[in-house]
């Protein structure tokens, strides 16, 4: 009885692999491709048009291999999308030999497959959007999609002399920033600035995301002048407001490391020159003595001109005027910028301009093989948004980085969730600065990561340098520069925190575990640590060339399998020179750093504000 039993369950599994082994034949019909499409030779910046791929004549002699490019071809054909959003795709095209050489390392295979599904699910998705197919009418949705980075006091409806809107039709993402000139004025020159949302269904008035109010003669609480903010919903009515000066200042929060309330406002402060100081008191004048007396601070005055910007951040929404922190609100629950759909500004105040600005953070588009000094490719997953948000708003804003003379991009798989990958396209559309892998995010593939590094540092730009890190890594642009001036070495250069003699990982239960099937010798050749190795321009070339030429060694670690490129290149004759950078810390951060790893985004805006501060690298922590 239990050898008949034992019989029938291996039947019946020699029954499922036939039936799996045939679905993998032909999964998707007689139509399924046979390879990618081409690219354009002149420019791989550019998609070559092709006809529909023929059919695979003798599908009979399929192996897996050729089953994973059917399902992945779809990764490369000819897609309708604009050439702007085509900047998220410069190497995208180049990696096509991945499917082919999927199985190097673990996970390859699952990875492009996966891929493939998710491509295409995003592709319908941005399609159906763009040709309107929802309830609404065409005309509307195209209206509502038109997201700009720039909104001025033009695109504003005046509703009266002393209340505007200004639609925004996208909402705020984090790091965009809205900015008002104006002048109180009028009797009393209060005024407010209400950030809303779009009506619900069955409601008669819009959530108000954000109420900033600006009474200068007070109110029922306190006679002196008072910032009041606070949100509103149908179903909660008003929340809990917040005033500035607090009435209790020992219980001050603060929002993205900014307190809530500027502790100077509503001190007491002398509004005394340094030349009148100067003088003796018996011989100031009567204008000069009243303008010693003590009055109390306080952001806005009527008649006088303000600058106020409202900023977007990562814990909640912060106000600057005349370029002094003045406030932060939390975000609430369900009342997030994202929702914002109108900006509205009332009161006693003549509004001089008011704009929202996301080019400061956005990239600038590259040409093709535009030389550049420094190009610095950054890992990232597709929910990384914070992370990015934060090097965005950091280290990217080097003067290096905004001059062209670096580029920074991040390099981002697909996600298995459609709802991911949609809000990832939105993203890359927005900031321009993510370059998109076909295939969905492992951490064993992470080398395929590298590899486009070099692509686009050497195929999409033309970089003297290719430097890699991560997005939890705040890095010193300028410094990174200028050790690399320093070097003076054009060639054959690996710069960073070189590791001579580590060995492999032979725990099975290490994160970093290799078989010696995967790396028999003992020790690995020199490598530099991930979170911030440079390479020249040659090295990153040649590993382009030997990927295309199926000569690369696909190794899990990533910044070991640079090192062991590199090794192979040196035994083939490269003249290579190591350069050991101390300040580089793989772990953490120490004062006088270069690249501090481990980052979180409140450390990396912390990171930033010390060296806007001092211009020193001094680390942040409890």
């Amino acid at each position: 009885m239990k050898k008949w039993y034992g019989g029938v369950v291996i039947a019946s599994l020699f029954t499922l692999l036939l039936l799996r082994y045939g679905l993998m034949k032909n999964p998707i019909g007689d139509s399924y491709l046979t390879s990618p499409v081409p690219t354009n030779a002149s420019n791989p910046l550019e998609w070559q048009r092709t006809a529909a791929p023929a059919a695979v004549q003798n599908p009979g002699n399929a192996s897996q291999v050729i089953s994973i490019d059917t399902i992945a071809a779809g990764l490369f054909s000819q897609r309708n999308i604009s050439k702007e959003e085509q900047q998220s795709l410069h190497t995208w095209n180049l990696l096509k030999h991945l499917i082919n050489r999927s199985r190097g390392l673990a996970n390859g295979v699952e990875a492009i497959k996966e891929a493939g599904s998710a491509w295409n699910n995003l592709m319908v998705s941005v399609e159906e959007e763009k040709l309107g197919y929802t309830n609404e009418s065409s005309a509307r949705r195209a209206k509502e999609k038109q997201c700009p980075h720039f909104i001025n006091k033009m695109n504003a409806t005046d509703l009266n002399s002393t209340s505007f809107k200004l639609q925004v039709p996208c909402g705020l993402t984090q790091g965009s920033s809205i900015t008002i000139i104006g002048i109180p004025d009028g009797l009393l020159g209060n005024f407010r600035i209400d950030l809303t949302g779009e009506p619900l269904p069955g409601e008669p008035d819009p959530p108000i995301i954000l109420h900033y109010n600006v009474r200068l003669l007070g109110d029922k609480i306190t006679e002196n002048p008072v910032i009041v903010q606070n949100t509103w919903t149908l179903a909660h009515d008003w929340g809990d407001e917040e005033r500035c000066p607090s009435p209790s200042p020992e219980k001050i929060m603060k929002v993205d490391e900014l307190d809530q309330c500027n502790k100077l406002v509503g001190k007491d402060y002398k509004r005394l020159s340094t030349a009148s100081m100067l003088l003796n008191n018996s011989r100031m004048s009567p204008k000069a003595q009243e303008g010693s007396k003590t009055r109390r601070y306080f952001p806005f005055k009527q008649g006088h001109l303000f600058v106020a910007t409202i900023r977007v951040g990562s814990e909640g929404i912060q106000t600057t005027v005349d370029g002094k922190h003045i406030t932060s609100f939390a975000y609430r629950e369900t009342l997030e910028p994202w929702l914002v759909n109108e900006v509205k500004i009332s009161g006693d105040l003549k509004l001089i301009s008011h704009t929202t600005d996301l080019e400061a953070l956005r990239s600038s588009p590259l040409s093709f093989h535009k030389p550049v000094d420094l190009f610095i490719g950054v890992f990232s997953t597709a929910n990384n948004f914070k992370r990015r948000m934060a090097v965005r708003r950091t280290w990217m804003q080097y003067a290096a980085v905004r001059s062209g003379a670096a580029a920074v991009r991040f390099f981002v798989g697909l996600h298995k969730n459609q709802i991911v990958n949609g809000e990832l396209w939105n993203e890359a559309r927005t900031y321009g600065d993510i370059q998109l892998m076909p295939f969905v995010d492992y951490y064993s593939l992470i080398t395929w990561k590298t590899l486009a590094i070099c692509i686009f540092g050497t195929e999409v730009v033309s970089a003297k340098f290719v430097m890699k890190t991560d997005d939890d890594a705040f890095v010193r642009v300028d410094e990174v520069m200028t050790s690399l001036n320093r070097i003076n070495v054009s060639s054959g250069l690996l710069y960073g925190l070189i590791n001579s003699e580590s060995r492999p990982h032979r725990n099975t239960d290490s994160k970093w575990f290799i078989s010696p099937q995967e790396w028999p010798e003992e020790t690995y050749p020199p490598w530099a640590h991930g979170p911030g190795y440079v390479v020249s321009h040659d090295i990153a070339k040649a590993v382009y060339k030997r990927y295309k030429e199926g000569q690369l060694k696909m190794f899990k670690l990533e910044d070991v399998a640079m090192g062991i490129w590199i090794a192979d290149m040196k035994k083939e004759g490269l003249e290579v020179r190591y350069e050991q950078e101390e300040r580089v810390h793989n772990e953490g951060c120490k004062d006088g750093y270069v690249v501090a790893h481990y980052q979180s985004p409140r450390e990396m805006l912390c990171l930033w504000q010390k060296l806007q501060e001092g211009n020193t690298a001094r680390c942040c922590g409890d």
